[in-house]
């Protein structure tokens, strides 16, 4: 059956790590990985939608410490063939689009790429692929193209983009004017009441040789540096590691800023279909299902005479009466509470958390690693104890302590425990010790998933009080 999806390479920009929606959304797991419109993590949702109308198979660029995640959850919507792009430093959506573009270059320099940050939220899918058909017939034709969101409102949080006159061409684009960074309020109004203004979504679509004339253009040195940094890349498990020392030189900087806004002929295809880039708790709060009161719950909520309010429980019940324009999020180690005009200001209170030194602020109670994952339920002094879950199949590093002693109970599956020289079956309610020093394993033999309590004791409960002598994943 012939495909009749687009001629283009999709190319996912996950590598952010935004705290804009803490306390949920956290460095060790920012909101791209997050379900936040609908039972599909935000990633998940861009892969999708960019599979449904483009051929090519995604390039998802992702950041070091998130690789797992975001080759777990490409495995789950059925996107094994994506290429994962490993940044080896952060260094803003300019060095990742490159790298991307030398990759796609090395194997077919016409080919097109569709490039769409993974945080977003597109309702209108046909709208979109709509969209997309006009942008791609652009870019075929050697226009550099965005996608420019028709603006509802005079909002002060997003770039705007205005267009020349002259009606669009064939394919439906119009002449990039001018870029303006996000504006004041005033000047927001002016911009809606003169029209032939757009949002800048971050969303792009040119051909991988288009992108590069224009970079070598404006930016050699990154164009040298991204192109050594995808020349001396290396496969590792399901990952693609880019060079690191070439890539860590290129400077910091946005797309829009070293490329988009000094490009020639510049083109952009207005896209109608709704959007969101959920970049605060107010913005969730407008793309989620709401009841008659304007209230929008998710998780274990009660919830009485409250309006327009946004409640959402992650781990316990939270019970919210009386209550009008207010978000309150709850996770197991922190609860937020804030009215939804100020839901701009949550970065107040972040640069205090940031400046007492707060775990609470980037890392959560849940920890994310290739095997699986675990849950600090105490932590107090010279104790700590964990729920450990173990994927089937999967194994933990063979690993020691210097400061800690362990104590494993298999509350669900089975467990195959090494510890020195001794390998034991374990199953529920059956349990080991494993003293300070000794050289230990689990692993699940099984075909469920594997939990266990774990129970450290000893002067220094810290993480890197962990001696890797072996490690399926690679980890150091």
């Amino acid at each position: 059956m012939t495909d009749s999806r687009l001629p283009a390479v999709p190319v996912i920009l996950a590598g952010g790590s935004g705290t804009r929606l803490w306390p949920l959304s956290r460095a060790d797991r920012p909101k791209q990985f997050l379900a936040l419109h609908g039972e599909r993590s935000l990633l998940q949702e861009t892969v999708l939608r960019a599979r449904a109308c483009c051929r090519g198979a995604p390039i998802v660029v992702a950041s070091e410490p998130h690789r797992f995640v975001t080759a777990e959850q490409l495995a789950l919507v059925g996107s094994e063939d994506a290429t994962i792009l490993l940044e080896p430093a952060a260094r803003n959506t300019a060095p990742a689009i490159a790298a991307a573009a030398h990759r796609v270059a090395a194997t077919d320099p016409d080919a097109v790429m569709l490039v769409l940050p993974a945080d977003h939220v597109v309702p209108d899918t046909d709208a979109f692929e709509r969209a997309v058909g006009a942008a791609v017939e652009a870019a075929r034709a050697g226009d550099i193209v965005l996608l420019g969101i028709e603006p509802t409102r005079p909002d002060t949080g997003y770039g705007y983009v205005t267009v020349g006159t002259g009606g669009p061409d064939a394919a439906g684009s119009l002449p990039v004017e001018r870029f303006v960074e996000k504006p004041d309020a005033e000047r927001a109004e002016r911009l809606l009441a003169e029209g032939s203004c757009y949002w800048n979504a971050g969303m792009f679509v040119f051909t991988a040789t288009r992108f590069l004339q224009e970079l070598v253009a404006l930016e050699p040195e990154m164009h040298a540096r991204t192109r050594e940094a995808v020349a001396g890349a290396a496969d590792d498990l399901d990952f693609t590691r880019l060079a690191a020392e070439p890539f860590a030189a290129c400077r910091s900087v946005a797309v829009d800023v070293a490329v988009m806004e000094r490009a020639s002929g510049a083109r952009l295809v207005p896209f109608a279909g709704g959007w969101s880039d959920i970049g605060s708790w107010d913005a969730v709060h407008e793309v989620a299902p709401r009841d008659d009161a304007g209230n929008a719950l998710a998780g274990d909520v009660l919830a009485r005479d409250c309006t327009g309010s946004y409640v959402r429980a992650e781990s316990r019940l939270v019970v919210a009466l009386g209550l009008d324009d207010v978000v309150v999020v709850e996770t197991p180690d922190a609860v937020l509470v804030l009215d939804r005009d100020h839901a701009q200001d949550l970065k107040l209170a972040l640069a205090t958390l940031a400046r007492d030194g707060r775990d609470e602020l980037s890392t959560h109670r849940t920890s994310y690693r290739p095997w699986g994952h675990y849950e600090s339920l105490v932590v107090d002094g010279r104790f700590q104890v964990k729920r450990i879950t173990v994927a089937p199949g999967a194994v933990l590093s063979l690993q020691k302590h210097f400061h800690r002693a362990e104590h494993w109970v298999v509350v669900k599956g089975t467990a195959e425990v090494t510890v020195d020289d001794a390998v034991t079956m374990l199953t529920e309610n059956e349990s080991v010790y494993v003293p300070l020093g000794a050289v230990h394993r689990m692993r699940n033999p099984g075909r469920i998933p594997l939990e266990i309590i774990e129970v450290q004791t000893g002067s220094y409960l810290g993480e890197d009080d962990i001696v890797r002598l072996g490690d399926r994943y690679g980890r150091g």
